[in-house]
């Protein structure tokens, strides 16, 4: 034979090889998660779950899948989807041994090989990190948080009044999308950063943050997607196609002036200060990390309760009996003074006392939940046995497990029958005849909009804050309407971050 014939059979013999040792890692990856049922082909590929992420409604899908297949379900060769409380708060828990997984955290990085809170993996680092926020985030030391958030929302309610009134002698549509995350926008800049970006006051995106910060979350959602994180997060790459602190607009604008932000806040003394920026350094983190979390605070922290407001208020106007009931309760704080007069804020210790208010809020948050990222957990390894309704469940180590958000808090069996539609009063216990346990469960499922355990949102209680005081001043001082019922809003859905606009609605003044 010759040495052209042999050197063409290795070839063939490699190729084949090759193919077989292909098809034996597929079946060990199939064999390993046989027991879960999933869509066609999921089993052996990442197509479906793939393309359930570009079509931008991935949490409809998500419970299409465990409504069909139960509440542990396959959705990848690796990769399981839940709607189950109970294995989501096992995972999360403080002293759990699941970690996060590379594929989304790691996605979400705001530069090149340089970690925030959220896009951490390694647990001692996060957990670090999120000691050294944390007194920054509460409110324990930043005493101007309430009044910095009352400021912009006084700038909101005048933009309004000043520009979007609409009167019997003509309409003037305003897109309450956008003015709701300029507030949530210039809210997070200014306890961020100390300063606002002033959108409010200019009633427009400046320097295209908005615009930018949506380009980014669909490059995330795409190469989260398609599997080209590690690659676009390559120096060389990121350089070459990512943003500029140079640039004019957009997001590298924005990233330069935080960069000048930070560095004019560290060349001066800290003392004296009780800012969420001056609790941070004093609790030691780096101009670097410093710089990611502040970014990150802007991109997590304006959209998703920006989401929180719109869907809360679109809810509000669809359904009149709620929309009066709270407007009763509201107008009766005004009147037996609880509240102050109409020129200043409503505090949170009223708003924490109106039930009516608090339970419309929860319910928004649970019909429409703002976050519905999957954050998927690996198990650990030597796998995990679990119980979940009942049925003992054999989960394989490094397996991922994702958060099916809609699942979750659209369950029956947990919110009741009509657990697809907007009722506040499933939270109060002397009109639900709701035992007080099972409303705990409620409660405690419906905290995990805003993470569990060792991944609780660090902003909660700020993005709390922020709602139901807009909600609250929204419901005082104007009468709401959509100026196109037919076609509510546009809604998209980035890998679980939502993207609305054309929130039309009619603004008239109250009496």
């Amino acid at each position: 034979m010759s040495l052209l014939a042999q050197l063409y059979a290795l070839w063939w013999l490699l190729l084949t090889a090759i193919f077989v040792l292909y098809l034996t890692g597929k079946y060990r990856k199939y064999n390993r998660l046989r027991h879960f049922n999933g869509p066609f082909g999921t089993g052996w590929s990442e197509l479906w779950h793939s393309c359930v992420i570009l079509s931008f409604h991935s949490h409809l899908a998500y419970k299409e899948v465990n409504d069909k297949y139960g509440p542990i379900a396959r959705v990848g060769p690796n990769e399981l989807v839940t709607s189950s409380p109970e294995l989501l708060a096992h995972m999360n828990a403080v002293r759990s041994q699941y970690t996060r997984s590379y594929w989304f955290n790691t996605a979400t990085r705001v530069e090149p090989g340089k970690d925030h809170v959220f896009s951490q993996i390694d647990e001692e680092k996060h957990t670090k990190r999120r000691q050294q926020m944390a007194a920054g985030y509460s409110g324990k030391e930043n005493l101007s948080l309430e009044p910095d958030i009352d400021g912009r929302l006084n700038e909101l309610l005048n933009l309004i009044r000043s520009k979007y009134i609409s009167t019997t002698a003509g309409s003037k549509p305003m897109d309450l999308a956008r003015k709701v995350q300029y507030f949530t926008l210039d809210v997070i800049s200014t306890i961020g950063f100390g300063e606002a970006f002033g959108d409010l006051q200019a009633d427009t995106d400046l320097n295209d943050y908005i615009k930018s910060g949506e380009q980014g979350l669909s490059v995330v959602a795409i190469s989260a997607a398609l599997g080209l994180t590690k690659y676009l997060q390559w120096p060389p790459i990121a350089r070459l196609l990512g943003p500029s602190e140079k640039d004019q607009s957009g997001f590298g604008k924005m990233m330069g002036v935080a960069r000048k932000l930070i560095d004019s806040r560290l060349e001066k003394s800290t003392e004296g200060r009780s800012d969420m920026l001056a609790s941070f350094i004093h609790h030691g983190l780096s101009k670097e990390e410093l710089f990611s979390e502040a970014v990150l605070q802007v991109l997590a922290g304006s959209d998703t309760t920006a989401t929180a407001i719109r869907s809360a208020m679109l809810y509000l106007i669809a359904h009149p009996r709620v929309y009066y009931r709270l407007q009763a309760e509201v107008d009766a704080a005004v009147h037996s003074g609880a509240a102050p007069i109409a020129t200043s804020i409503v505090q949170d210790t009223t708003l924490r006392n109106l039930p009516y208010l608090q339970a419309v809020v929860r319910e928004g948050l649970r019909i429409f939940p703002p976050v519905t990222d999957v954050v998927p957990k690996k198990v650990p390894k030597g796998g995990d046995r679990v119980t979940v309704e009942g049925k003992q469940y054999y989960l394989p180590g490094s397996t991922d497990i994702s958060y099916n958000a809609w699942g979750v808090h659209h369950d029956k069996a947990m919110f009741g029958e009509d657990a697809d539609y907007f009722r506040p009063e499933r939270w109060l216990p002397e009109e639900n005849k709701t035992n007080e346990d099972k409303l705990t469960a409620m409660r405690r499922t419906t905290e995990m909009i805003f993470g569990y355990g060792k991944y609780q949102c660090l902003g909660k209680s700020i993005a709390w804050l922020e709602i139901t005081k807009v909600v609250f001043e929204f419901m005082r001082h104007f009468d709401w309407a959509l100026a196109q019922p037919d076609n509510p809003w546009k809604s998209t859905n980035y890998m679980g971050i939502f993207v609305q606009e054309q929130m039309w609605v009619l603004v008239s003044e109250r009496d």
